[in-house]
C-alpha cells in the first residue's frame, strides 16, 4: 500500500504539469499562469499583440469572421501556447499575460507588438514588424536585435540602422534580464 501512495504521489506532478487546455477563437481563451513564469508562444501568422497585465493568468482573444473562428485552434500545455489552422487573412491576436513574464516568441509573418512586460524576452519574426516596448532598458544585462533586410530602430538602446544585414549588441553588468529580437524581413523597433 504504501509503493501505491508514494507512486501515486510521485505521478501527481507529472500529470498536473501534462494537462492541457484548449479552445478557438469563437470565444475569449484563458487559463491559469503566475507571474514569474517562462511562456514559449508558437504562433500562426497574423497581427498579435502581447500585452502584460496586473492580473495573473493567460488570456487570448482572436478577431476573425465570425464564421472563420471555430477553425482558429488555440492550445496551452506545459507553459507552451500554440495557435493554429484559420484563415489566411486578417487574424488579429491580443495575448496577456502577467506583466512579469519570461517570454519565447516565435511567429511565422504579421505585425507582432510587445508591450508591458518585465523579464527575458527571445523573439523572432520572419516577415512583418517588430515592436517590443522597452520601459527600463537599464534592466537588460544583454540586448541584441538584428534584421537581415529593414530597418532597426532601437532608440531605448541608442541605436539607429537601415539596409541589409544590421544587428547590435549592448551589455549591462547590472542588469538582470536578456533581450534577443530577431527578424528576417521589415522593421524591428525597440523603444
Amino acid at each position: 500500500m504504501r509503493r501505491f501512495l508514494a507512486a501515486a504521489v510521485l505521478a501527481l506532478p507529472a500529470a498536473l504539469w501534462a494537462q492541457t487546455s484548449s479552445g478557438t477563437c469563437a470565444s475569449p481563451f484563458a487559463v491559469t499562469l503566475d507571474a514569474g513564469r517562462h511562456v514559449s508562444m508558437h504562433l500562426r501568422a497574423g497581427d498579435v499583440e502581447i500585452v502584460g497585465t496586473a492580473k495573473p493568468g493567460l488570456r487570448v482573444t482572436c478577431r476573425v469572421d465570425d464564421d472563420e473562428a471555430g477553425n482558429v485552434k488555440i492550445s496551452f500545455a506545459a507553459s507552451n501556447l500554440r495557435t493554429y489552422g484559420g484563415p489566411d487573412h486578417s487574424l488579429h491576436f491580443r495575448i496577456e499575460v502577467p506583466a512579469k513574464t519570461n517570454l519565447l516568441v516565435r511567429l511565422t509573418a504579421g505585425d507582432l507588438q510587445v508591450s508591458g512586460i518585465s523579464g527575458d524576452k527571445d523573439i523572432q519574426l520572419r516577415a512583418g514588424d517588430l515592436t517590443i516596448g522597452i520601459e527600463h532598458p537599464e534592466e537588460y544585462r544583454v540586448a541584441e536585435g538584428s534584421v537581415l533586410a529593414g530597418d532597426l530602430n532601437a532608440s531605448a538602446f541608442g541605436v539607429e540602422k537601415d539596409g541589409l544585414f544590421r544587428n547590435f549588441r549592448k551589455e549591462n553588468a547590472h542588469g538582470q534580464y536578456r533581450l534577443h529580437a530577431e527578424l528576417l524581413a521589415g522593421d524591428l523597433t525597440l523603444r
